[in-house]
């Protein structure tokens, strides 16, 4: 993996297409031409971009583009919520949703990097109760109704089946199966309990299919924020402060935002012509759900943060968060081509791996990692091209994968040196 040569400085610099003072990390290029960037396809990004706007896609969004140590081009667009006339800003903070996965994850590796388990361990060491799951398999009942029957996995579930989503688990939301469907009734991922009495609930339901079998989206990072919590003995929050938030300086990244800092948080909808909002968790509604598969809210700042550290080598103005070689480790392939993958895209340790520049349906290049998140956020890092890219916005599910895909092309082609 080649590392980025960023140097670091805080730099304060007025509004750029927006209407506050913001401090980044990290140095502004004079121009994206600078850092071999296009300013004129960032100007078509930020048009399109309006224009979602004032077709009713999203309230506002902020953009991030970083290149060879330097921000190339940000961009903060429309307002904070469409029903105030708060302007968004490059503070504003977003439900990260599935991006905290990633933050989950480096937290766990870290444990790994300290001797406290290994990757190749049965999840069962540390959570019993998930030894005790068996495998379901839909069949015609005698009344030609589908039900489920249970048998013993074929090898356990292990920690690296729940980095890489082979675990045999699944959300509820994501099929259409009785499995799928017991999720549901099971309310996994229901916020009113803990981690421990989610791992209870879980261990009760049918593995979908047999550990490392195939790839399956799934609550396997909320698992791994359990094993954290066991490991540790600390809540998820607590752990990942002290390893990651506090280290880095991401002040504004958490499971919960506090009174002071609500007037900040950009919200969804509404849709054109009336259609409905999907519905999005409250960030100040005491949950005593720590999701490690997407409760967290960040802002565009601290993320870029968070992304500098990996794109660095694990390391951030001094503070190492992960090792090296185990981040080569994590974002490289784990899953070998198995189902459930698109095309050129793999799967590693807590990240989306290019496998090939073809295939995947998307401009990239091979070996760039990253995740985007429920209502529409999306990061990645390319280590060839030496390029941080960060979008964050909050939109309905039906918008919301089109809006990112059209954010990556459009980045994607603004690379012109």
């Amino acid at each position: 993996m080649m590392k980025f040569k960023f140097t670091f400085a805080v730099l304060a610099f007025a509004s750029l297409t927006c209407t506050a003072h913001a401090q980044l990390p990290m140095p502004m290029a004079a121009s994206p031409e600078e850092v071999g960037l296009s300013s004129s396809q960032f100007k078509k990004i930020e048009a399109v971009t309006k224009a979602h706007i004032n077709d009713g896609l999203m309230p506002g969004a902020v953009m991030l583009v970083a290149r060879r140590g330097k921000v190339a081009w940000v961009s903060a667009q429309g307002k904070l919520d469409s029903t105030s006339p708060e302007a968004m800003k490059l503070d504003s903070i977003f439900r990260i949703y599935s991006m905290t996965k990633p933050i989950v994850s480096v937290t766990l590796m870290q444990l790994v990097e300290e001797g406290r388990l290994q990757i190749s361990d049965p999840v069962s060491k540390y959570l019993p109760e998930i030894g005790k799951m068996k495998v379901g398999t839909e069949v015609a009942g005698p009344d030609g109704r589908p039900v489920v029957q249970l048998s013993d996995p074929t090898r356990p579930m292990t920690v690296q089946d729940l980095l890489r989503h082979t675990s045999g688990l699944t959300y509820g939301s994501l099929g259409a199966s009785r499995i799928n469907a017991s999720y549901v009734e099971a309310k996994i991922g229901d916020r009113t309990v803990n981690a421990e009495e989610m791992v209870t609930r879980l261990s009760k339901l049918a593995l979908k299919f047999n550990p490392g079998e195939r790839w399956e989206y799934s609550v396997s990072v909320d698992v791994q924020g359990s094993l954290i919590e066991v490991i540790t003995g600390k809540k998820l929050s607590e752990a990942i402060a002290e390893r990651i938030l506090q280290p880095l300086g991401m002040k504004d990244t958490a499971f919960q935002v506090p009174a002071e800092k609500l007037v900040r948080v950009a919200q969804p909808g509404p849709r054109p012509n009336g259609q409905p909002i999907t519905p999005r968790f409250k960030v100040d509604d005491g949950a005593k759900f720590e999701s490690g598969g997407g409760g967290m809210v960040s802002t565009v700042e601290d993320y870029l943060r968070f992304t500098s550290a990996l794109a660095n080598g694990g390391s951030f103005q001094g503070k190492r968060i992960i090792g090296k070689k185990t981040l080569e480790f994590m974002t490289a392939d784990h899953t070998l081509n198995r189902l459930g993958r698109p095309p050129g895209l793999g799967f590693g340790l807590g990240f989306e791996v290019r496998q090939r520049t073809g295939d995947a349906g998307l401009p990239g290049t091979t070996g760039e990692y990253g995740w985007a998140g429920n209502a529409g956020t999306l990061f990645w890092i390319d280590p060839k091209e030496q390029l941080i890219a960060i979008y964050m916005v909050q939109v309905s599910d039906p918008d919301r994968i089109a809006l990112r895909n059209q954010f990556r092309s459009m980045v994607q082609a603004a690379i012109i040196d």
